[in-house]
């Protein structure tokens, strides 16, 4: 094969093993992850979307996932950024958002960045603030509080470009996942509503074993409670009980009063992500 980006709108079974085995690769490297959880799942649940791939030789070199039609979203396995592959895709697309993890060497100041993630990590444990009296935490159950967090979720995350808008199938395809433990997954009760959440995750198959903070939101409704901080630190608390000694957290960068609730808690900076906005000349 020519060493020359080209797509597939569905990866073959051998593509499929090909582009997992890169990743796995990637990460083993990097000591994190190659590309976005959803991207991760969508190959590996072997779904349609522009799978952009580079052979040299007949050894898959590159991979990136794009999706979109006239505004194309694009990710490239490792959080790299590649001139080539830009400009096949701005042959299709009349503006491609591009995002790039960590450090880069560079390449895209054609590119405006639009938007700024911050990967925060805190050593555990941490101090615990207590539930509120009068208030339940518990556990989430399946087939019982799917469709309330999702209204609890969404509506906290109204303006959120990814997190509000959240669906049915979107929760019911992560609680299947391999990883997904009730017990990390916390939501606080209030008058009979959920007031708040906090999903929590343990990367078992990371050498590391770390944990993170999945989902963490709180309804409009009970704002101003101090409740973000009650579930962030009862979800450490149970990451700390499961025998967790890290855990990471994204974060907006423009989002002043959750940086400020995690600084005060211990997280430090460990990366920041870029979203770039290319458009077609």
């Amino acid at each position: 094969m020519a060493s020359t980006w080209w797509y597939v709108l569905s990866l073959s079974p051998q593509q499929r093993l090909e582009v997992l085995n890169l990743l796995n690769r990637t990460e083993s490297l990097l000591g994190r992850e190659a590309i976005d959880e959803g991207r991760r799942r969508t190959v590996v649940h072997g779904w349609r979307a522009q799978h952009w791939l580079y052979y040299e030789g007949d050894v898959l070199a590159k991979y990136a996932m794009s999706n979109g039609d006239e505004h194309a979203t694009v990710e490239m396995c490792g959080g790299e950024f590649d001139g080539e592959l830009l400009r096949e895709l701005l042959a299709a697309h009349a503006v491609v958002d591009w995002w790039t993890r960590g450090p880069q060497s560079g390449g895209y100041a054609d590119g405006n960045v639009i938007r700024m993630l911050q990967l925060l990590r805190v050593k555990l444990p941490v101090a615990v603030d207590d539930v509120p009296a009068g208030a339940t935490l518990r556990n989430f159950e399946t087939h019982r509080d799917e469709d309330a967090w999702l209204e609890q979720n969404n509506a906290a995350f109204a303006h959120h470009p990814e997190q509000g808008a959240w669906r049915l199938a979107d929760l019911d395809a992560r609680t299947h996942e391999p990883w997904f433990d009730p017990s990390g997954f916390l939501l606080l009760e209030i008058d009979g509503r959920i007031a708040a959440s906090c999903w929590t995750k343990v990367h078992e198959l990371h050498p590391d074993r770390f944990g993170e903070i999945y989902v963490a939101s709180v309804h409009p409704d009970f704002q101003g409670r101090h409740l973000g901080r009650v579930m962030v630190t009862q979800g450490l608390n149970v990451l700390c009980r499961k025998g967790v000694t890290d855990a990471v957290l994204f974060v907006d960068e423009s989002n002043e009063t959750a940086k400020k609730l995690y600084d005060s808690l211990g997280f430090h900076l460990e990366r920041e992500d870029l979203l770039i906005r290319f458009t077609r000349p």
